[in-house]
């Protein structure tokens, strides 16, 4: 399983979450070099306003747990 993969199975784990609140994450793409991940918010996610504080609190945590490699966390 490449990285990509790894990082997508472990949003997937994430989602529930998110969709209990009517939100979503999708992930759109990782850049191994710079250690950024692309992820699309989607449904109350998109416009609300915590929504950075849900990429770097918690999408961007929980990666990093288990990516030390991951640097930052983007929203596209």
């Amino acid at each position: 399983m490449s990285i990509k993969e790894e990082i997508a199975s472990s949003l997937e784990q994430l989602r529930p979450y998110l969709q209990k609140d009517g939100g979503d994450v999708e992930f759109v793409d990782y850049d191994v070099d710079k250690g950024i991940v692309k992820v699309r918010l989607m449904g109350s996610c998109k416009g609300c306003p915590y929504s950075q504080m849900t990429l770097s609190s918690g999408i961007k945590k929980n990666l990093q747990q288990h990516f030390p490699q991951i640097q930052e966390v983007v929203s596209v």
